[in-house]
């Protein structure tokens, strides 16, 4: 019997967990190609043999997605497996459009039918954009849990994108461990806190071998989610956050309203930055999408470590750089810091921006005040340094959950700020405090 052919469109996470589940020693499938989006410089290589298992010898090619029309053809390619997260519905079917004008089938996977089965109790942390506080989130739970002396291990989302057959099982237990694996800034946000935090995180590329590792040292497996995508691990606690900021997009985004759906806790975020209308879309939105989940609400209280240097400054702007680029933030926690504590003028951000961050601002149009903290190779990262030390300001403050310190030279004064998770009353804690006494 002849072998359907595949295409796996991806971003260097979603694909590849996609393929090691249901692809890789399928007898059924040919995966004939990955294609990448979304991150600089994750295409033009090859998903390793090494991990790409028995069937493919000699890996598999990542080629960019804007090949795919060339790419159906040219590989015979009999169907097109949409992998990856935080994109419109109207994105989604756009590409799905491409694939059957050139005669593929397009395919979605079941949330469900890509979830590993642990052996320990899971609490998954997933949201329905990227930036409604998935990381704060995650941190307050394992903080709750750790409280009641259970071992608390975070799995993180995957980022491969550097070597993935050195990336394949990753663990985070201190800050050396970050320099080790060589890992960009987007990484560095997602597990610094953590590692300070005293949280061990796994992450890498093939989640069976990086879940079966974590088991060994865990009571609770914490499952930290990226963009808005379903969770890699079946849940026994789902906790989706949604953020009023961006009231709307929890119907719109893909998988964000999946991620919705199968919740068991909805979690409005940033309610003391939202409006009343603002607040009450959201809920009506969640509450049409599950029922059956409990809704609650929580604060995002953003902490400068050094709020003084900010008032009557010229101050520069840094968030994190997923957020606020194909997460479609209009404002971040830094910016929100600079106006609470009284900066006389946030500069341009955009004025300043050289080589691959200008080539950013130009991808993205809605960037124009604040610096996404870009740094997907050594040369972005000089280019994030030139930017933030050219820029004519008095200060930097900085939202990036890494400390921009330990990985560039700049001459200015930085005000870090953190943001913390802030539920209102105590229907939060005591769930997930249930929940825990419950593994015990």
């Amino acid at each position: 019997m002849a072998r359907t052919k595949a295409i796996i469109l991806g971003a260097a996470g979603r694909d590849f967990h996609n393929f090691n589940v249901l692809y890789r020693d399928n007898p059924a499938y040919e995966v004939v190609a990955f294609t990448a989006t979304q991150i600089p410089y994750i295409s033009n290589r090859i998903y390793p043999p090494g991990l790409a298992g028995k069937l493919y010898p000699k890996g598999v090619q990542i080629y960019p997605e804007e090949e795919l029309p060339k790419l159906i053809k040219r590989l015979k390619a009999d169907e097109v497996v949409f992998s990856y997260s935080d994109v419109t519905h109207d994105y989604v079917m756009e590409r799905a459009s491409v694939a059957s004008a050139n005669g593929a089938n397009f395919r979605l996977l079941g949330a469900e039918k890509t979830m590993l089965k642990s052996s320990k109790p899971v609490v998954a942390i997933c949201a329905v954009r990227t930036g409604c506080g998935k990381s704060q989130t995650t941190r307050y739970v394992a903080d709750l849990l750790k409280g009641l002396k259970l071992r608390v291990v975070a799995i993180r989302h995957p980022m491969p994108y550097g070597d993935l057959a050195k990336q394949a099982v990753e663990r985070f237990a201190t800050l050396k461990d970050l320099d080790r694996y060589k890992t960009t800034i987007e990484e560095r946000e997602e597990y610094e806190p953590h590692i300070l935090n005293r949280t061990i995180v796994y992450a890498g590329v093939d989640y069976e071998r990086i879940l079966r590792e974590a088991e060994k040292e865990a009571d609770v497996i914490l499952w930290d989610g990226g963009n808005n995508d379903t969770p890699f691990i079946k849940p026994d606690l789902m906790i989706t956050v949604a953020d009023p900021l961006r009231a709307g997009n929890e119907l719109t985004y893909y998988p964000g309203d999946t991620s919705a759906r199968i919740a068991d806790i909805l979690l409005v975020n940033k309610i003391n930055s939202a409006t009343k209308a603002e607040i009450e879309r959201v809920t009506e939105d969640l509450r049409g999408l599950s029922p059956r989940a409990k809704i609650l609400y929580a604060e995002s209280i953003v902490k400068p470590d050094n709020p003084r240097m900010i008032k009557g400054k010229r101050v520069l702007v840094v968030e994190d750089g997923p957020t606020i680029t194909h997460g479609g933030m209009r404002i971040g926690a830094a910016m929100v810091a600079a106006k609470e504590y009284g900066a006389a003028k946030i500069v341009r951000a955009k004025d300043y921006a050289v080589g691959s961050i200008k080539e950013t601002f130009d991808r993205y149009k809605t960037l124009d005040l604040e610096l996404p903290a870009m740094g997907y190779s050594r040369k972005q990262l000089e280019d994030l340094k030139n930017t933030i030390n050219m820029s004519e300001c008095d200060v930097v403050v900085s939202a990036t959950p890494s400390d921009l310190r330990r990985l560039i030279v700049i001459d200015k004064p930085i005000v870090h700020v953190g943001y913390e998770l802030a539920p209102k009353g105590r229907e939060f804690d005591n769930a997930v405090i249930k929940f825990g006494k419950s593994v015990k």
